[in-house]
């Protein structure tokens, strides 16, 4: 009797322990840091942007998600550590605060999914940053949002600018979700001289054409013509992709993470 009393004792502490499971597991992977407000958008636990910087960051990421539904979310910490002890993966990291928080919209407005949500996480102490993308961006933005960390986030990370980093990080994330062309890196010191070289050669071949008579002509004419055409095709496919939908709602709807983004260290 003795033996089956504790047997039975036994199995209900193992219950108890299995069904206590979920709740410390839970627990141990909830990050510490308090969402932002519906249209807040920066939490600035490292302290890396000036007031004027933080403006014009909300000026931006209020109007994408006004014209688009597709809010920026700015988390800026000292170390991941601090807020999630055990976890030192950045992609880890801004994953589970994403789908903690619910950045962006599991639908919206008549479509069946909506989740364009941007998380831009940097931790300063880790020299990490992370831009996570919700999951109906797909791997397609993978690229751009790589060059968007290396060429101007990392970039200017590297030169102590912090601020000046996250607001050109924020503005290319911006012209990304409105489907407009990402602004490019300075130019090198080389570039000039070879498009220096590039227009010489083009002189060159101007000249070449025009002596060759009326085949010549046509071909600078042709040239003209599908150049203008080109120019005005540009103009029209960015003007289409900038127009906006009049979302008046908050940053937080049930968004999950897709696993798109990039990554960058410094």
């Amino acid at each position: 009797m003795m033996l089956l009393r504790q047997s039975v004792l036994m199995f209900a502490v193992c219950v108890m322990a299995i069904g206590s499971l979920p709740t410390f597991a839970q627990d141990q992977w909830k990050i510490d840091l308090e969402r932002p407000g519906d249209r807040d958008f920066i939490v600035d636990r490292a302290d890396l942007l000036t007031s004027d910087q933080e403006e014009e960051i909300r000026s931006v990421a209020n109007q994408l998600l006004t014209d688009k539904a597709a809010p920026i979310i700015v988390v800026t910490i000292n170390s991941m550590n601090e807020h999630a002890p055990g976890i030192d993966n950045i992609e880890s990291f801004a994953m589970l605060l994403f789908n903690q928080w619910g950045i962006g919209f599991s639908e919206a407005e008549g479509q069946k999914s909506w989740n364009y949500g941007i998380l831009l996480v940097v931790s300063q102490g880790d020299r990490k940053a992370r831009i996570e993308l919700g999951a109906d961006w797909g791997r397609e933005k993978d690229k751009v949002c790589q060059q968007i960390m290396d060429d101007l986030i990392v970039a200017k990370f590297k030169e102590g600018d912090f601020g000046g980093g996250i607001m050109t990080g924020v503005s290319a994330l911006d012209k990304m979700a409105r489907g407009l062309e990402v602004p490019q890196p300075p130019k090198p010191a080389w570039y000039y001289p070879s498009m220096a070289i590039i227009v010489g050669l083009s002189i060159f071949t101007a000249i070449s054409l025009y002596r060759r008579g009326a085949s010549g002509w046509a071909w600078l004419f042709w040239g003209v013509v599908f150049t203008v055409l080109f120019v005005i095709l540009k103009g029209l496919a960015s003007g289409s992709s900038s127009g906006g939908g009049g979302y008046s709602g908050g940053s937080f709807g049930g968004g999950f993470s897709g696993g798109g983004g990039a990554s960058g260290s410094w």
